[in-house]
């Protein structure tokens, strides 16, 4: 059992938050890293026990083209100050880890720039790869070289090259030793050379009981990277999409079968690494359609199995949206002071802080607990973790459960609400767009915390469902209209309508659901659920106002 199991993490990116320019002039050392100071406690009142920081290191621009491994950023401040912040989280019970960016460097490394001055008969010409001194760069050079995603800002390190692994090794064992770091997030670790990888853990092993590697992975087999000799976990990245875009699309199929599928890449004993935004993606209460749906998801992200995060700024529920030649939104600067009102009143961070003291106090069942789906449909889902009940409900309107639940009386950690088994089964609603996590009611381990309301939405527009186009015909010849006929006469809107084919009445082929449109997924569904019983014109209204093409493709495949 290590730290980083039970850990809750907030994650910073330090240049954006404390407000440092964008371009670092090298000068003389800013203190911008002691501002952060004050974040430290009202952290752990939120019930954050771990910190991703990062990029921390001095760079040229982002951070994420590293000059110096050895000295932190001028635009933060001096190694002292990275000294101090570390020991004053561990005064606080917070594990620290840094952002290592051991993919590529900046242009200012001294490797590039020895290569530079000294080309072929440079010490470092194997430092990079495929350096070819017959090409050249947009920053002519008079050679080319391997960069990562397209950028020569940067240079791709040749991780085959002995004298570069071994010097990123001793960066480990200096970080630990000058700052006390408690593990690292590998930038890019999808495109990290495996034997790199692996000296980098045995490193990990010698410095420091439980050094923790995580690496940002976001497509493949987890379990490739994830493993005894590699890393101890990954980034998530399936989980964070299914969270979202299962919400939006009101279609909790998708978390579930993600759940299911991740579960299966990675023994229980490795947890991977969840988030619902990051300094790379849009914020979760920009992506989420209806803003209301933050506490569903939060819901989800601190009790399905893995190591939660929550990404600085999102505690208070604020906006930023990915944009195509900047990042700046994602990283703003905020003041503390402006937000000192958000820890008494904003349903957000009430939110997090009671997710928080839930974690803590039951991080034996959300930690250790297994997993098991009791109930699911495109809007309800419910599992056990440990002796703990999760449900959470997707809908605008009330969702009903009835799931599986030994025998007793249960409460709700986050309403209050009571419950009592009845022959092995709890049967309870949950309100539009919430959820809750329910307990023995007889739990010693409760904690103290604030009954959480659902959080207010904010109006959303919902689009309105395609309509099949009609074929025109020439109006009739008007007709006489008798007074006791005017009041019966439709009005425009009521014509519309009745013109319009219904659902029911529209031809389905014979081809496969995924090739059908929405209105004629709109039509299976429909009648698989006339075959069931009669269909309430609440049951239509909330097919039709379904128009996402795969979440109508998994409801339909719901029915047997």
């Amino acid at each position: 059992m290590a730290w980083y199991d039970e850990a809750v993490f907030y994650h910073v990116y330090p240049l954006g938050l404390t407000g440092a320019p964008k371009q670092n002039d090298y000068g003389e050392p800013v203190h911008r890293l002691n501002t952060l100071l004050p974040w430290i406690g009202e952290l752990k009142k939120l019930g954050f026990t771990a910190l991703y920081i990062g990029p921390l290191f001095q760079s040229v621009g982002h951070g994420y083209e590293t000059t110096d491994y050895r000295l932190l950023d001028s635009r933060l401040g001096t190694n002292e100050d990275l000294k101090n912040f570390v020991a004053a989280c561990h005064r606080e019970g917070i594990r620290v880890i840094f952002d290592g960016v051991f993919n590529h460097t900046g242009r200012d490394f001294f490797a590039f720039k020895d290569l530079q001055a000294n080309r072929e008969r440079s010490a470092y010409r194997d430092w990079y790869c495929n350096v070819n001194f017959w090409g050249n760069n947009e920053y002519n050079d008079g050679f080319s070289y391997d960069n990562w995603g397209g950028f020569n800002l940067l240079a791709k390190l040749n991780q085959r090259n002995p004298a570069v692994r071994d010097y990123i090794c001793d960066v480990i064992r200096f970080w630990v030793s000058e700052f006390d770091v408690d593990g690292i997030r590998l930038d890019a670790a999808d495109v990290l050379d495996f034997e790199f990888m692996k000296a980098l853990r045995r490193t990990a092993d010698e410095v420091k009981p439980d050094f923790w590697l995580m690496g940002e992975v976001i497509h493949g087999d987890y379990s490739r990277w994830a493993n005894e000799n590699t890393l101890h976990s990954v980034t998530n990245y399936a989980l964070h999409k299914a969270l979202y875009s299962g919400h939006n699309d009101h279609n909790y199929f998708e978390i579930a079968h993600t759940v299911q599928r991740t579960n299966g890449l990675v023994p229980a004993h490795i947890k991977l690494y969840n988030f619902v935004d990051n300094h790379d993606v849009e914020r979760i209460h920009t992506k989420l359609m209806n803003k209301a749906h933050y506490q569903p998801v939060h819901i989800l992200l601190y009790t399905l199995p893995g190591i939660p995060s929550v990404y600085y700024g999102s505690e208070f529920g604020i906006d930023g949206r990915k944009e195509r030649w900047s990042d700046d939104s994602l990283r703003p600067h905020i003041e503390l002071d402006d937000h000192l009102d958000d820890y008494r009143n904003n349903p957000y961070t009430l939110l997090i802080a009671a997710l928080g003291k839930i974690h803590e106090a039951y991080k034996q069942d959300l930690v250790w607990g297994d997993y098991r789906q009791l109930a699911l449909t495109t809007q309800q889902y419910a599992f056990a973790r440990g002796k703990l009940i999760v449900a959470v409900n997707n809908s605008d309107g009330e969702g009903w459960l009835n799931v599986e639940a030994p025998a007793g009386a249960y409460v709700g950690l986050l309403s209050g609400r009571k419950l009592e088994s009845d022959g092995g089964r709890l049967n309870f609603s949950l309100p539009g767009c919430s959820g809750d996590i329910f307990a023995p009611a007889d739990e010693a381990a409760r904690p103290e915390i604030p009954v959480q309301e659902a959080v207010p939405a904010k109006p959303v527009k919902k689009p309105e469902p395609p309509k099949a186009k009609v074929p025109e015909t020439k109006p009739a010849a008007p007709k006489a209209v008798t007074p006791a006929a005017k009041a019966e006469t439709p009005t425009p809107a009521e014509e519309k309508k009745a013109a319009e084919p219904r659902p029911e009445d529209i031809e389905i082929p014979d081809i496969p659901y995924d090739l059908m449109t929405v209105e004629q997924l709109q039509a299976v569904i429909l009648k698989k659920m006339a075959k069931n019983g009669p269909v309430t014109e609440r049951m239509r209204r909330d097919v039709l106002e379904n128009v996402w093409h795969n979440s109508l493709v998994n409801w339909a495949n719901s029915f047997r």
